[in-house]
């Protein structure tokens, strides 16, 4: 039986099983003025293989995409439908060290969001972060005097 099972085990057609995509969210920024580019959009990543939710956001322009998904295979199906799109460029405001700085601070932002930049973020070595955090409560190394 052993050369009937090897011979069955070469000549098994069986279907390869793709790699599924991990679960990702994808945000996008896309300029929609009514209702119809709203269901355009919507309508157009909704087909897409392995999009599980989608999440329209007129208000602040954004598309919210959950699902075995491709960013970049999402971006091209939100321009396919001929509106003008990116990936969302926005951190929530409380998420910056330094909102404010030149190429953060964004007017066309939706309120609480910044432009994601690495100025606004605090750079690791840097002298005040250190001597704030040498006195925190959350440092178990902090000085024992107090």
């Amino acid at each position: 039986m052993g050369v009937l099972d090897h011979l069955f085990d070469l000549f098994e057609i069986t279907p390869k099983r793709k790699r599924r995509k991990p679960w990702q969210t994808v945000e996008i920024k896309v300029k929609m003025d009514c209702d119809g580019c709203e269901r355009r959009v919507r309508h157009a990543v909704s087909s897409m293989k392995g999009a599980k939710s989608v999440e329209v956001n007129r208000k602040q322009s954004r598309v919210t995409v959950t699902g075995h998904v491709d960013p970049n295979k999402v971006l091209k199906k939100v321009k396919s439908t001929g509106k003008r799109a990116e990936f969302w460029p926005y951190v929530p405001y409380n998420l910056v060290a330094y909102p404010y700085v030149a190429q953060a601070y964004d007017k066309k932002a939706p309120s609480g969001y910044v432009r994601n930049v690495a100025q606004a973020l605090p750079s690791p070595n840097a002298a005040d972060e250190k001597l704030v955090s040498l006195f925190s409560d959350e440092n178990p190394n902090a000085c024992s005097i107090m």
